[in-house]
């Protein structure tokens, strides 16, 4: 069973997803991400082109996509590069919407889903050439497991690329609350990240800021958000779309103070 502020996200999180479907929220979507799929990491067009180049997907490489929401980037990153993907969420309703979306996209052979936990992947060793998640250990309690997860699932000369957003080091206990608040739910980290990849047995080959880039996307989302504001009062409710804003400002002002971080690791794994 669930505790009562993680079963809040999963249904939060629901919700986003069937309401990202809407002609608004993919107006808003295409103006700060670049695509429409009704994205819920912060992963741009470009980011994700990156990703694909990074992991090296091309026909016959085997993707696994964590936290895959309704498609985005792992339909896309099939539809781009030929590669085979296999999406994971916890979501039932944002994998039918992945589903319809790889159907659209022409790649649904080469898409499959699996509604399942990032920390207990039920794959067999070494099953997978790559792996990607976006924005998702942030949104995890359980970070370590999901690493050490996915290194038992992947090929000894895999590759691991994903985005994390975590608070900056160092911090006043008042600026870490503030950090706290403008945050994903649960962007408190025991440890650095780094160190826990090494903990999981993962070796760190690029290592990106992203932050600026998280920062101009959040002042987007929040101007696009303003400006269709009685659509999306009607679309969310007046009380939730109220909450989706304040989140936003309060993310936005986290990041001008340097509080919160948003980074792209590449990893291997490290073999014995």
């Amino acid at each position: 069973m669930r505790k009562s502020d993680e079963q809040a996200t999963f249904d939060r999180i629901s919700k986003k997803y069937q309401l990202g479907q809407s002609e608004v929220m993919r107006r808003v979507e295409r103006s700060v991400c670049g695509c429409d799929y009704g994205a819920t990491s912060w992963t741009t067009a470009d980011e994700a082109r990156g990703v694909g180049e990074m992991l090296s997907l091309e026909p016959g490489k085997r993707l696994l996509d964590i936290g895959s929401g309704t498609g985005w980037p792992g339909v896309y990153l099939a539809k781009q590069t030929g590669c085979d993907v296999t999406l994971t969420d916890l979501h039932p309703v944002g994998l039918r919407i992945a589903i319809d979306r790889a159907a659209a996209d022409g790649v649904a052979g080469r898409c499959s889903a699996v509604v399942a936990d990032g920390a207990t992947l039920p794959f067999r060793s070494a099953g997978f050439d790559a792996i990607h998640h976006a924005d998702v250990l942030c949104c995890l309690l359980e970070k370590p497991a999901v690493l050490d997860s996915c290194r038992g699932i992947i090929r000894d000369d895999g590759k691991m690329v994903f985005s994390v957003i975590f608070i900056s080091p160092d911090l006043t206990p008042t600026d870490h609350a503030r950090a706290i608040a403008g945050g994903p739910p649960f962007v408190d980290a025991e440890i650095p990240y780094p160190e826990m990849l090494r903990q999981t047995g993962w070796q760190i080959t690029e290592h990106s800021d992203m932050t600026a880039t998280y920062r101009l996307s959040v002042s987007r989302q929040l101007d696009k958000l303003e400006i269709h504001a009685d659509e999306i009062t009607v679309l969310f409710g007046e009380a939730d779309a109220a909450s989706e804003m304040a989140r936003r400002r309060a993310t936005l002002e986290a990041l001008d103070l340097g509080l919160l971080r948003r980074e792209l690791f590449s990893v291997v794994p490290i073999v014995a």
